[in-house]
């Protein structure tokens, strides 16, 4: 590698002519950079390849978008005209699937215990006869809650089909006592309410979790190559010579960390075309806006990398240090699990981290378009994080 010859620049009358070197020594090192990113073909592929994986493994995982066909199971106890019509009703509601119908509360507990039934339904014995009689009658519904996710979309199943059959019950006993059919029907449902889900109509899990996941892999693997940006130097026998040419340190690592946050920048547009404009995932802010509060987000990490990197004693340490916040980060940003139910010292210390910022920025701008003064909030907040973090950088770096 030759050397740069930065006296040149301080000795030239031309100052355009001083400028026109000092940019070209610059671009000669973000050329440097790309090709030793390029040349490791572990991180190469890692950083090629980590994320792009994510989304095509997260969206087949999610392909069905909504969770359907809970496995059900019913114990009929009464055995009549009026239970197996609510067994009928039971099987055919949208989200249900009647997998089993067992004699006894003792053989469904069974099958729960065993996962081959999510949801159960106990049918009291006299059920048609307190139903005729207009009487109060109970029937258990039982949800396995040890899968969260099958538990909460079981009990909105179980809740809509209750709500129909209950409706239907009422109406048929008023009607047994003389009232007219559609009196019974404006007398029993004489409040209807209006469920209508904003931003995602279909409550479509692959909307909300599948480019998330993905982009916590993206910045995962950016932590990791910007913990070699000081120290990935320093291990190699070129920073001697670098030290020799005389080249300014903060010239030579903001030469860097610029070509790396290109870099990753242009990981994740293929991440985004895809998808974005191959699976349709909904983008309601504008293209330059997102890539704008995405750029933030990739300084904000290139800079935890570099802080990292620039005290550590080896490269092994700084990725450590890197990914003991890449890592935990997305869990704390609460975009799985809302900030608002954590620990108040918790929320305090997931609001000093830019995944933080980034994370809750996607669910506002990708789905409902905040818009600007919002945007621009969190792009500052993620920007001073990178200042504080460059700034400690740089000071490591000149004691060094």
């Amino acid at each position: 590698m030759k050397p740069w010859r930065t006296g040149t620049i301080a000795s030239s009358p031309w100052p355009g002519r001083a400028v026109t070197a000092m940019l070209k020594q610059c671009l000669a090192i973000m050329r440097r950079e790309v090709f030793y990113l390029w040349r490791d073909k572990g991180l190469r592929h890692i950083l090629l390849f980590g994320s792009l994986m994510g989304l095509l493994l997260f969206y087949a995982i999610y392909s069905a978008q909504v969770l359907k066909d809970i496995p059900t199971a019913v114990v009929d106890l009464d055995n009549s005209g009026a239970s197996r019509e609510l067994v009928d009703k039971i099987g055919k509601a949208e989200y249900l699937k009647l997998v089993a119908s067992v004699a006894s509360y003792d053989d469904l507990q069974e099958l729960i215990k065993q996962g081959k039934a999510v949801v159960g339904v106990v049918i009291p014995e006299n059920f048609a006869r307190d139903v005729a009689l207009g009487r109060q009658t109970r029937v258990l519904a039982v949800i396995d809650g040890s899968n969260m996710i099958y538990a909460t979309n079981a009990s909105a199943a179980l809740l809509t089909v209750t709500r129909t059959i209950s409706a239907q019950a009422g109406v048929s006993a008023l009607v047994a006592r003389g009232v007219q059919l559609q009196q019974a029907k404006e007398a029993y449902q004489a409040i209807d309410f209006s469920e209508e889900p904003w931003f995602n109509p279909a409550l479509n899990y692959a909307y909300f979790l599948v480019l998330a996941l993905a982009l916590n892999i993206w910045q995962q693997c950016c932590t990791l190559a910007a913990c070699l940006n000081v120290i990935g130097e320093r291990g190699m026998k070129s920073w001697l010579q670098i030290k020799a040419s005389g080249i300014s340190k903060f010239r030579f690592f903001a030469s860097k960390s610029i070509a790396q946050v290109l870099i990753f920048m242009a990981i994740v547009l293929p991440l985004y075309i895809l998808a974005f404009g191959v699976f349709k995932l909904p983008l309601n802010c504008s293209w330059p806006s997102f890539l704008l509060f995405t750029l933030a987000f990739a300084i904000a990490i290139h800079s935890i990398g570099t802080l990292a990197s620039s005290f550590a004693r080896n490269a092994v340490d700084a990725a450590r240090f890197g990914m003991i916040i890449a890592v935990p980060s997305f869990v704390l940003s609460g975009y799985t699990w809302p900030l608002e139910a954590m620990p108040y010292y918790l929320q305090r210390i997931a609001r000093i981290l830019p995944q933080t910022w980034f994370f809750q920025g996607l669910n506002y701008f990708a789905f409902k378009n905040a818009g600007w003064n919002l945007m621009s909030h969190y792009i500052l907040v993620m920007l001073a994080v990178a200042a504080v973090c460059y700034g400690a950088a740089a000071i490591f770096i000149a004691r060094s």
